[in-house]
């Protein structure tokens, strides 16, 4: 299932990747990546509150247990569209990659007699 979802999501990405400007993608990245990261942080504050909460309880692991839990269970649609973004990330640099050796072999052709 979550390798099915994988893909899916590859797919995805490499269609919108398709259909936005190349120069455009990079900065859209970088914007999203930024937005995350202030989406993990603010989950890792109140997770943080929480498990200072627990050491006044007198089940200090189970309450640790399941803050930790709850932790995961919030980050794992960021780490989703973490994934998602390096996949549109790998996609736009290949993307150039082959842009730039076409060039170069349509600058050999034009060389040659």
């Amino acid at each position: 299932m979550k390798r099915g979802l994988t893909a899916w999501l590859l797919v995805l990405s490499a269609a919108a990747a398709a259909q936005s400007p190349a120069e455009d993608l990079p900065m859209r990245i970088v914007a999203e990546r930024e937005r995350l990261q202030r989406e993990r942080a603010a989950i890792e504050q109140t997770h943080d509150a929480r498990k200072r909460d627990c050491w006044q309880r007198f089940a200090v692991n189970d309450c640790l247990r399941e803050v930790r839990r709850s932790q995961h269970a919030a980050q794992d649609p960021i780490r989703q569209q973490e994934l998602q973004l390096n996949a549109q990330e790998r996609a736009w640099r290949v993307q150039q990659r082959d842009e730039r050796l076409r060039e170069k072999q349509s600058q050999i052709q034009e060389r040659r007699p």
